[in-house]
C-alpha cells in the first residue's frame, strides 16, 4: 500500500501531491490493478490533512481512469502506468548517482533542480 508524504513547503497543492505520488507508485509497479488505495480516513490520520483533500485527489485519479471507487469497499487501482519494473537496472544507477550527489554536498532541492534540468534537456517536447 502507498504511504503519502505531504510537503507543505513545496508550493504544490496537497491533492496534487497525492495524485502525483499515486501515479509514481503506479509507474514504479508499487501499485497494481486491483490494489486498494488507503481510505481517506487512513490518509488523514497519517498526514493530518482535510478528508475533502483526499477525496478530491481520488476523484481526479478516477476521472483519469486510473482508479475506481467501489461503494462501501474503497478505491481500487484500475490500470498501471508502469513501463519498467521498480527493480530496473536504471534504478540502481540512479540510486548510486543520488548517493554521490549527497556525498558531494548537494541537498534535496539541489538534486531535484539538477535532475529537473536534465529531464527538460533530454525530454523537451515529450509532454
Amino acid at each position: 500500500m502507498v504511504e503519502y508524504r505531504i510537503d507543505r513547503r513545496s508550493g504544490v497543492a496537497t491533492y496534487l501531491q497525492i495524485v502525483q505520488q499515486t501515479k509514481q507508485a503506479l509507474r514504479m509497479g508499487l501499485l497494481e490493478p486491483g490494489d486498494r488505495l488507503p481510505t481517506a480516513r487512513e490518509v488523514v490520520e497519517a498526514t493530518a490533512i482535510n478528508p475533502n483533500t483526499v477525496l478530491k485527489a481520488y476523484r481526479e485519479l478516477e476521472r483519469e481512469g486510473l482508479v475506481e471507487a467501489r461503494r462501501g469497499l474503497g478505491t481500487f487501482v484500475r490500470t498501471t502506468l508502469g513501463t519498467g519494473p521498480a527493480d530496473s537496472p536504471l534504478r540502481g544507477e540512479l540510486t548510486d548517482w543520488a548517493r554521490r550527489a549527497r556525498a558531494a554536498g548537494l541537498d534535496r532541492e539541489d538534486v531535484s533542480a539538477l535532475f529537473t534540468s536534465v529531464l527538460k534537456e533530454h525530454f523537451e517536447g515529450d509532454e
